[in-house]
């Protein structure tokens, strides 16, 4: 992607520093930048024309930098695209840091260096858009040839992801690396809760679109090498080779669990709020793959009571 084809919402209340931005990225050559000067504008610009990047301000009045983020990543999700988010802000530290990537931020710029460091920021945020959309290209062309192959035996033909025996084999092969090679087998269960009423209350259609919502963010929350399975209509599998047995614990999964719970979906019908009950099971390898998901669907029930990961150790 060129600097003429770079498409940039840029998002400041402030005229000043809102010219002074338009004026630094127009001499660095892009030249496809739209302005508005609040965050409702941006999302309905976004909503007709989405952009590669928004730089926008953090702090605006009604809806600061972060919410606006935080929308852009519900819509995102359900248009199944990517928006590359750089905020503008006097604030430093690294507790504002953490408070910006918690949000989905993917890169800030101080308003103190903003001359000096935003060209440089902004052609970063273009290599990296690049290589998301090869990816994003290359994942939906997986899909699509997964869904015209929907008859392999292997393959769930609404998600694209391993089916339940895909799961078991997956989970077998990872359990004999780890007793080969050291390390730890991980399996995570996720099940989405109160799934048939749900479905009876929002229809199929709604509950199949909030499946694959839930299915994007459960691929964009966990590492490219980690192995996704849906089990059945409600349960997901994700399934990791871990360097140790401890590195298998409840709260290294703690973002996750988070990630999957507290935003809703977005759907034709609306958002559509999902509780997500996990459950995990660990081993060295001297394990059964049967035996590890067998113990972890025993502990979901009280991941639903106490709203928390349940951990269920295969083997010490």
């Amino acid at each position: 992607m060129n600097t003429a084809e770079m498409d940039i919402l840029v998002v400041d209340d402030a005229r000043f520093s809102a010219a002074v931005v338009n004026r630094t990225l127009a001499s660095a050559g892009y030249t496809r930048i739209r302005h508005v000067d609040n965050a409702f504008d941006a999302l309905g610009q976004l909503n007709e024309r989405p952009a590669d990047l928004v730089v926008a301000d953090w702090l605006m009045p009604e809806m600061d930098g972060l919410e606006l983020t935080r929308r852009i990543r519900q819509s995102d999700e359900a248009g199944n695209r990517y928006t590359y988010v750089l905020l503008l802000t006097a604030r430093e530290g690294v507790k504002a840091l953490q408070q910006a990537f918690d949000q989905g931020v993917d890169d800030f710029v101080s308003k103190s260096t903003m001359t000096e460091q935003l060209v440089h920021r902004v052609m970063a945020a273009d290599r990296i858009i690049q290589r998301h959309n090869r990816v994003q290209t290359d994942f939906q062309r997986m899909l699509s040839v997964n869904r015209q192959l929907k008859r392999h035996a292997l393959i769930d033909p609404l998600t694209g992801f391993g089916n339940r025996q895909d799961a078991l084999r997956c989970l077998g092969d990872t359990l004999r690396q780890a007793e080969k090679r050291g390390g730890a087998a991980c399996l995570m269960l996720m099940q989405l809760d109160d799934f048939q009423r749900l479905q009876q209350e929002r229809g199929q259609k709604v509950m199949q679109q909030g499946v694959l919502a839930f299915s994007r963010r459960l691929r964009q929350s966990v590492r490219p090498m980690d192995r996704l399975c849906r089990l059945d209509s409600d349960c997901f599998a994700l399934i990791t080779h871990q360097p140790h047995l401890s590195h298998c614990a409840p709260g290294g999964f703690r973002r996750l669990y988070d990630a999957l719970n507290h935003r809703a979906y977005q759907t034709a019908a609306g958002f559509l709020s999902l509780q997500v009950s996990m459950a995990l099971s660990a081993s060295e390898g001297d394990s059964g793959a049967d035996d590890m998901l067998s113990q972890a669907l025993n502990e979901l029930p009280l991941s639903r009571q106490e709203k928390r990961i349940v951990a269920a150790t295969a083997n010490a």
